[in-house]
């Protein structure tokens, strides 16, 4: 039975996993040529609906039932007891730790080895300045501050009537997120962050050592929000060290 979230590419047995959860807006293809990176890790790029290969298909507009949804993507590949890693950026950020604390509190016995937390404010910091309720035109004049769309799909009219129900969609899961509680998961946490990033202060980020019960890192990656796409070499160094690969 095909798996929608997650398209296998990798040949031969790997010594462990990496998922992968993309930035509001992102999707698969943001991490198309990871796999040639990493020789013994299983690269597994969530692929959600409504946009790339699912683009007929709603967004969905609930983090709850996108978690559910990918858990149940997730839960075959972890069967064999091969070690993973959840990534997150951004948006991602959010879904990786929703995961983790859905298998630490139905303590399932495929707990992860780590969690790499990329460009993304601790759990209990709201989004103050949201602009997902904004008017069309001041909405994709908003997200071309990120610098995660293209200006050759924000400059045009045909092609944003197409993507803009997925970015709303996924910039309401994303500011309207928001956990009072700091609730902690079992593995350890590595935290990445762009030495120019506008959208994120360090302080906003060393609060996610609150929520780990294991070990916390900090790494800092030249680049702004986007310094996944725009210092990917970095990015992939620190997760090779990270994951021994």
């Amino acid at each position: 039975m095909s798996n929608p979230y997650f398209v296998r590419t990798f040949k031969g047995a790997a010594r462990n996993r990496l998922f992968l959860f993309p930035y509001a807006g992102g999707g698969a293809s943001a991490f198309h040529s990871w796999q040639k990176h990493f020789t013994d890790t299983e690269i597994l790029p969530a692929h959600y609906p409504g946009r790339e290969t699912r683009i007929k298909e709603r967004p969905l507009e609930s983090l709850t039932l996108l978690v559910e949804e990918l858990w149940a993507g997730m839960e075959p590949l972890l069967r064999d007891g091969t070690p993973y890693y959840l990534f997150g950026h951004s948006l991602g950020t959010k879904v990786a730790y929703e995961l983790a604390l859905l298998i630490r509190q139905r303590n399932l016995p495929c707990q992860p080895e780590g969690m790499i937390i990329a460009a993304g404010k601790a759990p209990c910091l709201k989004e103050t300045h949201p602009i997902h309720q904004l008017d069309d035109a001041h909405f994709v004049r908003e997200i071309g501050r990120f610098s995660a769309t293209p200006p050759s799909i924000l400059d045009s009219p045909e092609l944003m009537s197409l993507f803009l129900p997925t970015l709303r969609a996924d910039f309401r899961l994303d500011e309207t997120y928001h956990r009072r509680e700091i609730e902690k998961v079992k593995c350890p946490i590595l935290t990445l962050m762009g030495d120019q990033d506008p959208e994120l202060t360090l302080d906003e980020l060393l609060m996610w050592r609150n929520y780990t019960q294991g070990d916390f890192a900090v790494q800092i990656v030249a680049g702004a929000h986007m310094f996944i796409l725009s210092n990917k070499e970095a990015v992939l160094r620190i997760l090779q060290d990270y994951l021994g690969s």
